[in-house]
């Protein structure tokens, strides 16, 4: 597992490097999914990521809490068992920008994510998993106490 992460960290430092010394301007490290990040639907990110239709799969689990007591931080875990899962995306519905997170997986990587949301409101949260070149996606609620966009 230490050499995973070791090559993300490794990958992280080589586009970081070539943002500094100009070989990508940061503008084009950060374009290359602004439109998903824009997007207000599920829909909408399904589209800008390259996609037509995701359908439902039991394979993608959503380890969320069924009720966020904050937030401004609600802890999001995905896990694909969906063999050569290459992408993995967190959604939430009822956000100003739906697109939470996206990760791209390499081919050695575990199926696994996490990461912190800020939800403004109750909503879905929806997992968005691009395995074998189709789209999958799971849907879990979470309730929300206190806002955490804005709340």
């Amino acid at each position: 597992m230490n050499l995973k992460r070791r090559e993300a960290l490794r990958l992280t430092a080589i586009i970081g490097l070539m943002a500094a010394t100009g070989l990508i301007s940061q503008a084009e490290a950060a374009e290359w999914n602004k439109a998903a990040f824009d997007a207000k639907s599920l829909d909408d990110v399904l589209k800008s990521l390259g996609g037509s239709s995701a359908d439902k799969s039991s394979a993608i689990t959503i380890n969320a809490p069924d009720i966020a007591e904050n937030g401004a931080v609600v802890p999001v875990g995905v896990t694909s068992t969906l063999p050569k899962t290459q992408q993995m995306a967190i959604l939430v519905e009822k956000n100003p920008s739906a697109l939470a997170a996206q990760f791209i997986l390499t081919a050695d990587s575990e199926a696994f994510v996490a990461s912190r949301v800020k939800m403004g409101q109750t909503s879905n949260v929806h997992a968005l998993v691009k395995a074998d070149g189709k789209w999958y996606v799971t849907t879990k609620e979470v309730k929300v106490t206190l806002g955490g966009c804005g709340g």
